[in-house]
């Protein structure tokens, strides 16, 4: 037990100091501040959510002490919160209904199902949309305030680094102002998405990861999450705040079936003798233009209403590896 909280109390320091680096200004800041949630994750994964329960308590009181409540609240909704409850998500399994018993003296180990890949990117897309939504409620309580406060912070921005004329900032800054919201779900639900995957790779890597490194192609949301989708997309045309917080909802939603239509991509490639080649392609496509991450939705869409990965393993198994 000490160890665990040992652990923790590393953990959420360096979580702390990744997270107030931001204030620095330099670039590298902002590297460490989207990776702040790593070290509770690894804790989380490694150690147990009682490692991340002890470093967040820590880290989030030692920030309000130095920088005041916002901080303290700020980390405890966009880093601990998410580190300790997606570790302790990833570590969650129950043994499968019907598991063979041992048939000697000693009993077998019980085979475990593990919680499903989709669900926990469900939940990360929460936290997504929650972590944005508490940042717009700080610029203000309506959707207007909150869309001339942004308009100010961007062409404060844009006025002091871009010599265009003032009208063409304007519009830039009008057009951004629109787009903020959901630029900021898309970067919390892929920054989330990797500090997971980084965490899981160091902790299996490590030895220290407690369950069996999940199968991510098979990776599929719940099926009610495309009527959870399609309500968000009927409020998003309601106007208002309500109207805003749907959109930021539809975005994190969107997101999350654009990963799981990476996940089909990667089914629908097995047979291909080049695979590496044209996977590594089209991510570097996606991560140049940003655009083409739309193909990836309507993949993740067309899986999610089609069945596309299970029609096309029952039709075409994948080819057996190499003995």
């Amino acid at each position: 037990m000490i160890a665990i909280v040992l652990i923790g109390l590393a953990a959420g320091c360096a979580s702390a100091l990744m997270f107030a680096s931001i204030i620095s200004g330099a670039l590298i800041s902002l590297l460490l501040f989207y990776l702040a949630p790593l070290p509770l994750m690894v804790a989380a994964l490694g150690w147990g959510p009682i490692a991340a329960t002890v470093g967040g308590i820590v880290a989030a009181s030692g920030l309000g002490a130095i920088f005041g409540l916002p901080y303290c609240i700020a980390f405890a909704i966009t880093v601990a919160l998410p580190a300790w409850w997606l570790g302790h998500l990833s570590l969650l399994g129950r043994p499968l209904p019907g598991a063979a018993a041992g048939n000697g003296s000693a009993p077998a180990a019980p085979q475990l199902e593990w919680y499903p890949v989709g669900r926990i990117l469900l939940w990360i897309a929460g936290f997504a949309a929650l972590a944005t939504i508490a940042a717009m409620l700080t610029l203000g309580t309506d959707a207007e305030t909150i869309t001339n406060s942004l308009r100010r912070g961007l062409l404060r921005i844009l006025g002091a680094r871009d010599s265009a004329s003032s009208a063409d900032i304007e519009r830039w800054v009008a057009a951004l102002a629109i787009v903020a919201p959901a630029a900021a779900t898309i970067v919390a639900m892929m920054t989330l998405t990797l500090n997971l995957w980084l965490a899981g790779k160091i902790t299996a890597t490590s030895g220290r990861l407690h369950r069996p490194w999940p199968d991510l192609k098979s990776a599929e949301l719940p099926p009610m999450t495309l009527v959870a989708l399609s309500v968000a997309l009927a409020f998003c045309f309601i106007g208002g705040l309500a109207a805003m917080f749907a959109q930021i909802a539809t975005t994190a939603l969107m997101m999350a079936y654009g990963l799981t239509g990476f996940a089909v991509l990667h089914t629908l490639t097995l047979a291909l003798k080049s695979r590496a080649f044209w996977l590594c392609c089209i991510y570097a496509i996606v991560v140049a233009f940003g655009w083409p991450v739309l193909a990836m939705i309507a993949l993740g869409l067309a899986d999610a209403v089609f069945g596309i990965r299970q029609r096309y393993l029952r039709g075409k198994p994948p080819p057996l590896p190499a003995s």
